[in-house]
């Protein structure tokens, strides 16, 4: 539209998730229009990151090491694993506060149509990890998407000759949802995973 340059900007801004190409104009014109500063800074941390952040070579979460923080920690429960789907499910757990064992990052989930089968998320090297007996409890943390399921029953199968507890994060009725607002299928998980008051 302005330039070449610019159509290379919008283009580069597109690839961000949930990005079109009109956001990705305003965008472009932002930075360009009244934040230059910004604009500079914001391409610097970017090649920071890119060139920085790499993979845990124990879990396949992110970090600047060879090993990351969590992994290293000796205050960590390192008989209790966390598996989830994504780096960014890391964090989500990190923040709620509620989790103090280790975690492992499939980095996706089986997705058979789209050719993504146990060895392109990493389940070989998981089970391996599993095998030396140190951990004893497996919490599949894993997205309630039909992927995300079908990711967790793969893996209760892949695990059963293994010495170590299974479980499933609960699903159902988030915190201040009101009945008749949730949909039906959510509304099942949460009769079907009720906990016992009395």
């Amino acid at each position: 539209m302005f330039s070449d340059r610019f159509d290379q900007l919008v283009n580069a801004l597109r690839i961000l998730p949930s990005v079109g190409p009109k956001s990705a104009q305003r965008m472009a014109l932002h930075l360009i229009m009244k934040n230059k500063q910004g604009a500079i800074g914001l391409a610097e941390a970017l090649n920071e990151a890119t060139t920085h952040i790499h993979e845990c070579v124990i879990c396949h979460s992110l970090t600047e090491d060879e090993v990351c923080q969590i992994c290293l920690s000796l205050e960590r429960d390192d008989e209790l694993l966390c598996v989830v789907e994504s780096p960014a499910d890391v964090m989500a757990i990190e923040q709620s506060g509620s989790f103090r064992g280790k975690y492992h990052v499939l980095g996706g989930h089986l997705s058979p149509l789209d050719g993504i089968g146990p060895d392109e998320i990493g389940i070989p090297y998981l089970v391996q990890r599993l095998s030396d007996g140190k951990i004893k409890e497996v919490i599949l943390a894993t997205n309630a998407t039909v992927e995300g399921q079908a990711t967790a029953h793969y893996l209760v199968e892949a695990t059963k000759h293994l010495p170590v507890h299974v479980t499933r994060i609960a699903q159902g009725v988030p915190q201040g949802g009101e009945l008749e607002y949730v949909d039906s299928h959510t509304l099942s998980q949460a009769v079907h995973n009720r906990m016992r008051m009395k």
